[in-house]
């Protein structure tokens, strides 16, 4: 005689496979002017995704802040501008709270002693333009508002006017900082997803999708059911992080300053 589960016995649904549309797809995390980072940091992508898996083409996400801190903010958006115009990949670049300040500072100049304050005197100087010594010197900040406007091409600017807040694919969203709870995806304001960090990092809920996210510094990733940071602190670390996905599978990609320093000893 066969047994049967009582009827007020529910089996628990087995969870849905998560899915990336099909797609393969790599997001790196926040660059912050680390060009010696993320050139050999796509090289590995590249020679990864040369490997022909998945559907259409790869899909290359960047979660923002491209800019401050580190030494070659122009550089990297002149790579990742190259990258779109390529069209190996396709690129979905992002928003981060960064290039938002460096566009307020664009139309603010008052603004340029906060935001050099967090790392925008190296951008400045990646477009050969000099900060101004005195927090309060508003002409010598009107100058360099001035100066900035006549260095970056016209591709730099359209590039970060255009940037996106989030990018979908599958089961994951694609996010600069992260999301709030409770609040549903289409419904998330731009000061969240720019800035959000305490309220979203302690939230152990599910979101509508898994989150990728930069933004908060950490010493190493973090991969968890419903969150991926990817923000290795590459300007102060030296390690710059890419997460591969495919499917529900994920894996690691990393530059870092050792290995590049033990590339020239080899070299030499």
């Amino acid at each position: 005689m066969a047994f049967r589960l009582p009827r007020f016995i529910q089996r628990k649904p087995e969870p849905k496979p998560v899915s990336t549309g099909g797609r393969l797809i790599y997001a790196v995390g926040d660059v912050h002017g680390r060009l010696d980072l993320l050139d050999p940091l796509l090289g590995q992508i590249g020679a990864d995704a040369a490997r022909g898996e998945g559907e259409g083409r790869p899909v290359l996400v960047f979660v923002g802040d491209y800019v401050d801190r580190g030494a070659a903010s122009k550089g990297v958006i002149e790579r990742v501008i190259a990258l779109q115009r390529e069209g190996r990949f396709e690129v979905c670049a992002l928003k981060g709270n960064h290039e938002e300040a460096m566009l307020i500072f664009l139309q603010d100049p008052h603004f340029g002693a906060t935001w050099c304050e967090q790392g925008g005197a190296q951008t400045l100087s990646s477009y050969g333009v000099t900060a101004p010594m005195l927090r309060m010197d508003d002409e010598a900040w009107e100058r360099a508002r001035q100066e900035l406007a006549d260095a970056l091409p016209a591709d730099h600017r359209n590039f970060l006017e255009s940037l996106s807040l989030k990018a979908l694919f599958g089961d994951y969203v694609f996010v600069h900082a992260g999301l709030r709870p409770g609040v549903a995806l289409e419904a998330q304001r731009e000061q969240d997803l720019l800035w959000i960090r305490q309220e979203f990092l302690s939230a152990t809920r599910p979101f509508e999708k898994i989150v990728v996210h930069g933004h908060t510094p950490a010493e190493q990733a973090w991969l968890g059911d419903n969150r991926i940071g990817i923000d290795t602190g590459a300007y102060a670390t030296g390690v710059l992080t890419a997460v591969r996905l495919e499917g529900p599978a994920r894996r690691l990609i990393q530059a870092s300053v050792r290995d590049r320093r033990a590339d020239e000893v080899t070299a030499s």
